[in-house]
């Protein structure tokens, strides 16, 4: 069994109902914490990009009252709720993919927040999330989302990559991954085309993004967020989300997260569940944490819930199979395992009567594992963030099977301050560059992965 260990130096469905909200009106925001939270060097960078106290927008000042919300050459009113239609490709003839936009456009002045699904189509969560939070359950009045009370607009696309989506593929139909063609170009193939245009016409203008996909074929996630977090605005969404687990890297190159933040607007990923399915926690964890954000600024009235400690990841270790065979995990993703631990097993058919055990490295929290049976010497079975302090207070927070408790799947943790959160630095570097880089291609595209 060999595995690859980063250095030393250097990812029921209703929310709660509102609480009231806070009798002061805050102009300022509080100071992020950031001590001990990662490496030294990368805190730096952190430190440097959050500088001084962030003030609130002038743009979103109630002085000068709410004014329409222009988009998609429509005039939104304030206290109104408009479902839109954009087409993906502008053309005469053949298909341009229409998908639907729904775009809450509050009574009040502030923020722009673009929620997101299925840019890789085979990722059922975010759609599934975003069509609740536009259901009748949700949206209305007198409902949570309710126009006539919330501050700023939020826009809501469920689907992105609807050819994809249709056909149960991550892919457009031309074999290109829309999440590393962001910002397009108009110009170009069919992906380059549609990035093009979402981003023109469906990102920009935004202030906050959320962006939610699932892991490839092949494996699982455990709901996490991933964020850079020396991107101060971004650091501030990752946290607000309110879950245990925090990926702090830049994203690949031509994502929708990375290019977001190049043009300084604020964009985290949410990563939950595998593809082709519809993983109930995931859905409800993704619903609570857009909450949590709408809550956190301030555009809901009520206070955010919190979790009781953090993990800020810079680094992990991979788990491997060092034989050929048929996989059997023992440990599914999410699960708290000790260094020496069997976490998975590999026999073969042809050779009936052997078996081979694989082993945690390290003690840590399993965030993603292999569900695709065939492996062979060498294949990653396992990601693990390797947890050294804070153990005591992350197996407070498992199961009866030793898996953590996410927040928002169990019912709504009490409210906290930001210094009754413990923060669990995960040391080191993305092996590859990324979080995901180590699990490989995926359906023989030769692409780095993450998100």
């Amino acid at each position: 069994m060999a595995t690859d260990k980063s250095p030393d130096e250097e990812s029921s469905e209703q929310p709660v109902p509102a609480q009231p909200a806070p009798r002061a009106k805050r102009r300022r925001y509080a100071p992020i914490k950031i001590a001990n939270q990662i490496p030294k060097r990368r805190r730096m960078e952190i430190e440097k990009a959050l500088g001084e106290v962030t003030e609130t927008p002038a743009k979103w000042s109630r002085n000068g009252g709410t004014k329409n919300h222009n988009f998609l050459k429509k005039r939104i009113k304030p206290g109104t709720i408009r479902h839109i239609e954009y087409d993906l490709l502008d053309v005469d003839i053949g298909e341009s993919w229409p998908v639907p936009v729904s775009v809450v456009h509050g009574s009040r002045p502030g923020p722009v927040v673009t929620l997101l699904g299925a840019v890789h189509g085979d990722e059922l969560v975010g759609p599934l999330a975003l069509t609740y939070l536009c259901g009748p359950n949700f949206m209305g009045e007198d409902r949570l989302i309710d126009p006539n009370a919330i501050a700023g607009t939020i826009r809501i696309i469920p689907i992105i990559n609807l050819p994809g989506y249709r056909r149960r593929t991550r892919y457009f139909p031309d074999r290109r991954d829309l999440n590393r063609s962001f910002p397009g170009n108009p110009d170009s193939n069919t992906t380059s085309r549609v990035a093009s245009g979402v981003w023109k016409n469906l990102v920009l203008g935004s202030d906050y993004i959320i962006d939610f996909h699932s892991a490839a074929k092949g494996r699982t996630n455990v709901p996490q967020i991933r964020a850079n977090l020396a991107h101060p605005s971004s650091n501030r969404i990752a946290r607000g989300f309110g879950i245990e687990t925090i990926l702090d890297s830049e994203g690949p190159r031509g994502s929708l997260r990375r290019t977001a933040n190049e043009n300084d607007m604020a964009c985290i990923t949410f990563e939950g569940g595998g593809p082709d399915e519809a993983d109930p926690e995931s859905v409800q964890i993704s619903m609570y944490g857009i909450i949590n954000i709408l809550r956190t600024l301030r555009m809901l009235p009520g206070y955010p819930s919190k979790p009781r400690f953090r993990m800020l990841a810079s680094g992990s270790v991979w788990i491997r199979s060092d034989q050929g065979g048929l996989l059997d995990v023992l440990a599914p993703a999410g699960s708290f395992v000790e260094e020496g631990e069997i976490v998975a097993t590999v026999t073969d058919p042809e050779i009936p009567g052997e078996s081979h055990d694989i082993l945690s490295p390290v003690q840590g929290l399993l965030i993603s594992t292999a569900t695709h049976p065939f492996v062979n010497s060498g294949s990653p079975i396992g990601h693990l963030l390797p947890v050294k302090r804070g153990v005591s207070t992350l197996k407070s927070r498992l199961d009866d099977e030793g898996c953590l408790i996410i927040s928002g799947s169990d019912g709504d943790p009490p409210w906290r301050d930001d210094e009754d959160i413990e923060d669990i630095a995960i040391f080191g570097e993305w092996s590859g560059g990324s979080p995901d880089a180590e699990w490989g291609p995926s359906d023989s595209v030769d692409e780095e992965e993450d998100n």
